[in-house]
């Protein structure tokens, strides 16, 4: 006999965690998360989780209270009595921290993944982070989803006659390639230099785009500098029409006014993170349906590999043939 299941949200993603638990097929679970005047946090579960399989969603973006709320989640679930902890979280805050890349500089990625595990998580699901590798830096199981189930359909209904991929930078190269294969067309680089972080010294296209409808694909949309000036270069270099699809809406600084001031038709995200305000140029596309059957099988001990885009990469090789 399985345990039970319950699945709790942190405050963080309380949209997203409800769309999910509906998808599933429960209600989200109950807990008081009470925020005191000196800015602690202590959550509290309504409900007995006692022996029970517990998922919680809760995505580490504006880490500093996000991720300290789902710590304490764990750890009272943990002294609860909980029978198996999973951490579900639609952004891996600090991803982008994962090495070091200059002299004495932390490698926050993986501090995150140790005090995931220390807390007493016993499996992390989450999607599309930054760098893969991060996975190797838990030594409990991580289940790592793939937006591409999600942009794949949009993109085949979008039936643009002239479909050419781009990566914004060498960085999502390999992500980029992956979905070039899947439709069996093209692909270019956006190879940018770096004075600084969030500003963008130089850029330069490799690849012909001319006349083509170009699709960039990126994880992360932080302030929308790189997307913006990519978009542009593409657009001087001959493009037919450019758009961009990111998982994560970080969407910070003057994110909202780069991309509506851009040449870009539209940008696309995931509601992996809660949109400030709404755009003309945003379009959010939910994770919820893949969560839900990530959290599912999970739960049923039965295997996600049908979500990740080489399994559909293997099926469309085989219809080819």
């Amino acid at each position: 006999m399985n345990p039970s299941i319950k699945i709790f949200s942190g405050t963080g993603t309380q949209g997203v965690s409800n769309k999910i638990a509906e998808r599933f097929g429960a209600a989200l679970g109950k807990i008081n998360i009470q925020k005191f005047s000196d800015g602690e946090i202590q959550p509290v579960y309504m409900e007995s989780i006692r022996g029970d399989y517990v998922f919680l969603i809760q995505s580490t973006n504006s880490p500093s209270d996000n991720l300290m709320e789902l710590l304490l989640m764990i750890d009272a679930a943990r002294r609860a009595s909980a029978y198996k902890i999973v951490v579900v979280m639609p952004y891996y805050g600090y991803a982008r921290q994962d090495r070091k890349d200059k002299p004495r500089v932390a490698i926050g990625s993986k501090l995150i993944a140790n005090l995931l595990v220390a807390a007493g998580a016993h499996r992390i699901i989450t999607m599309d982070l930054h760098a893969p590798q991060i996975q190797g830096y838990f030594d409990i199981p991580v289940d790592h989803l793939d937006s591409s189930a999600i942009f794949i359909p949009y993109i085949e209904k979008l039936k643009l006659k002239n479909l050419t991929f781009a990566a914004p930078d060498v960085g999502s190269t390999n992500r980029v390639r992956e979905i070039a294969s899947y439709f069996n067309t093209e692909m270019v680089i956006c190879d940018k230099h770096r004075k600084r972080a969030n500003e963008i010294a130089s850029m330069v296209v490799i690849g012909d785009v001319t006349g083509r409808d170009i699709v960039l694909i990126d994880d992360i949309c932080d302030t929308g500098g790189t997307l913006a000036k990519a978009a542009g270069l593409l657009m001087d270099k001959g493009a037919k029409s450019v758009r961009a699809l990111c998982t994560h809406p970080v969407l910070s600084g003057k994110a909202y006014e780069n991309i509506e001031n851009s040449v870009l038709d539209e940008l696309v995200v995931c509601d992996t993170i809660p949109l400030k305000r709404e755009s003309s140029k945003i379009k959010c596309l939910s994770v919820a349906d893949l969560f839900a059957i990530a959290i599912r099988n999970a739960y049923e001990n039965r295997s996600i590999t049908s979500l990740f885009i080489h399994s559909q990469l293997k099926a469309k090789r085989e219809e080819r043939q």
